[in-house]
């Protein structure tokens, strides 16, 4: 109990001195933007300040991170991920240290240090698999504001101001981009690029087969959602039939035993019983 509370206390300690630290460093200029200076300090400010202490200011994080990071949705900065990265492992450093021993305090820092690493690639993969469901969405909007008649772009701007969710917050900034004077065409491929999703590619793809040969967009747009519903139809029925077989494991090893011990343990003890 004492070395819980003396881990519990060193975490605490430590997290508290480094985000003191980082209150006493002169401001950073390239971090001052994404600080909130009004009203109360929030998790995201102290990140940010922390992350402009000058050691963490050397830390640069993997392309890999940097791709998550942008994929996952947060809004965090770089620095604030690194903050994030030390504040968890010194906690952990100080906390293991305590109740085992400082050897394993630092190799239990090495691996809290890829913790918040793997929670950005469960939350890009989140992100991207909510924003893959809302293709087949944006397709059919976007075919019904080609057959009403609107031109390409501006069918585009309604079909995503429509849209709801993560894939109609990465078009906007293609619409904000195009708001700015850039090509929407181009922003709708950096976006493609940066969400790699196999679908958006084909509607990427689509978009400039019909710019180059001057075909319907409506006619291209309205068989794409077609497609694209059928081979989900088509991979949702096959998760379906592996179902059992997934099911298999669990039910031999964990539900059968359980019931053995049930029903047949009592039946077997009670007769072994009746005869003795």
């Amino acid at each position: 109990m004492t070395a819980t509370m003396v881990a519990i206390q060193a975490g605490f300690g430590t997290a508290v001195a480094i985000a003191a630290i980082g209150l006493g460093c002169p401001p950073d200029p390239l971090a001052s933007s994404a600080i909130i200076r009004s009203g109360p300090p929030t998790i995201g400010n102290v990140l940010e300040i922390v992350g402009g202490w000058p050691i963490l200011r050397r830390v640069r994080l993997s392309r890999v991170t940097m791709t998550r990071l942008d994929r996952s949705g947060t809004h965090r900065s770089e620095r604030q991920v690194a903050a994030s990265k030390a504040l968890v492992s010194a906690t952990a450093m100080c906390a293991v240290s305590a109740l085992v021993s400082p050897v394993v305090g630092a190799l239990a820092a090495l691996i809290a240090w890829r913790i918040p690493d793997l929670a950005l690639a469960r939350l890009a993969r989140r992100a991207l698999a909510a924003a893959d469901r809302e293709i087949p969405v944006l397709l059919d909007l976007l075919a019904v504001a080609t057959s009403a008649g609107l031109p390409p772009q501006l069918a585009f701007r309604r079909a995503v101001e429509a849209a709801t969710g993560p894939l109609a917050e990465e078009l906007r900034s293609v619409l904000d981009a195009s708001d700015l004077g850039g090509r929407w065409r181009d922003e709708l491929i950096v976006v493609g690029e940066r969400l790699a999703l196999p679908d958006l590619r084909r509607l990427l793809g689509a978009l400039a087969r019909t710019d180059s040969l001057g075909s319907s967009l409506a006619e291209e747009v309205g068989h794409l959602a077609s497609d694209v519903r059928e081979v989900r139809r088509a991979a949702a029925a096959q998760r379906a039939r592996t179902a059992p077989v997934k099911m298999l494991f669990p039910l031999v090893f964990l539900v059968l035993p359980a019931f053995l011990l049930l029903t047949v343990v009592p039946v077997l003890l009670t007769t072994v019983r009746s005869i003795d």
